[in-house]
């Protein structure tokens, strides 16, 4: 069993409104010859939560951080423009994203939960404060 210390919360880095799926997202990640998606979850528009790797399985989402973390992606994170950086989070996502970290919490009660760029400060990712959002809503 994988000891998790992390749950790092992502955007796709699609433009806002965009209909992609969890079966996108894996397509796109076979596509550069990873075995499945990277993430552990995926929430799109509509605010269901899409289970792709299974949590006992690292991740391929955060350089240097899968070995212990989970990976939680929503779709979006771009203005309609596809190039500036934007929390695009529907309000859909905000209550399912809100839900699993909350359960994902429980079942890991010492994992931070982080925004990808708390990590990589190169990475505008997930284009909001993840850290300090749901550090009380744990």
């Amino acid at each position: 069993m994988r000891t998790i210390t992390l749950i790092i919360v992502h955007c796709s880095a699609n433009k806002a409104g965009s209909t992609l799926r969890l079966t996108d997202i894996d397509r796109y990640h076979r596509s550069m010859g990873w075995k499945e998606c990277g993430y552990h979850y995926v929430i799109p528009t509509d605010g269901t939560i899409e289970a792709g790797r299974p949590e006992a399985v690292v991740g391929a989402h955060c350089r240097n951080h899968n070995r212990h973390s989970i990976g939680v992606c929503y779709i979006g994170g771009l203005a309609t423009d596809g190039k500036t950086p934007a929390d695009t989070r529907t309000e859909k996502q905000k209550i399912a994203l809100k839900k699993l970290l909350c359960k994902l919490h429980k079942r890991y009660p010492k994992a931070l939960i982080v925004g990808h760029h708390d990590l990589n400060p190169m990475k505008a990712c997930p284009c909001f404060d993840a850290a300090s959002e749901y550090h009380a809503k744990r």
